[in-house]
């Protein structure tokens, strides 16, 4: 009988616990992301998540650390460019941020962003991704020869864009979509004062 039991029984380590507790976030929010919760999600007991964390904020402060992580990784991989292919770089940003891809990375961001409202530790892991951003986008279009501020006015219009779309129901809007959305990023990428580059 304890050889059953110990086959049965579950090992798990501190990420599995930050990737049950990421997914509670992204489908219930904060309030409903308890120790409780995430046991049963993962079939253990709650003496397994005190073998891994002090308590419940330790394990906010890990999800916090771990999505900040993701998003920095993901932000300088699309803003990466080649030189002389910064401005097509730029398109790409705006596309692969504006479209639909990831439901759930849309859900766990809301999720992170609406935390960030009440709770300074979250706020402040939000601000320091949003900079890292806009930085990058930034960079983008310096190297593109748009002035300094320009430059940071685009980068924050290309973010405000792809957040603010990924909020709206659109497609009743126009019939044509598609054409809307080349338009959108050719105002925000396309500058009187960019280079020409082929």
């Amino acid at each position: 009988m304890e050889n059953n039991l110990t086959k049965t029984r579950v090992q798990l380590d501190r990420n599995a616990w930050v990737q049950a507790a990421t997914e509670v976030l992204a489908e219930e929010g904060i309030s409903g992301l308890r120790v409780e919760v995430l046991a049963k999600r993962l079939k253990v007991t709650k003496g397994s998540f005190y073998w891994h964390f002090q308590d419940r904020r330790d394990l906010l402060i890990a999800v916090l650390q771990v999505w900040k992580e993701g998003r920095i990784r993901d932000i300088v991989k699309q803003t990466r460019a080649e030189p002389g292919r910064e401005l097509q770089q730029i398109y790409h940003v705006i596309d692969v941020y504006s479209t639909s891809r990831s439901r759930r990375g849309a859900m766990i961001e809301l999720a992170v962003r609406d935390w960030a409202r009440r709770d300074s530790d979250a706020a402040a892991i939000v601000a320091e991704v949003d900079d890292w951003r806009l930085r990058c986008a930034r960079e983008l279009f310096l190297a593109c020869g748009v002035p300094m501020e320009e430059a940071s006015s685009r980068c924050m219009l290309l973010y405000a864009y792809v957040f603010g779309i990924s909020l709206m129901i659109y497609d009743k809007f126009d019939s044509d979509v598609a054409r809307v959305k080349r338009d959108i990023a050719d105002l925000i990428a396309q500058s009187a004062s960019m280079k020409v580059t082929s």
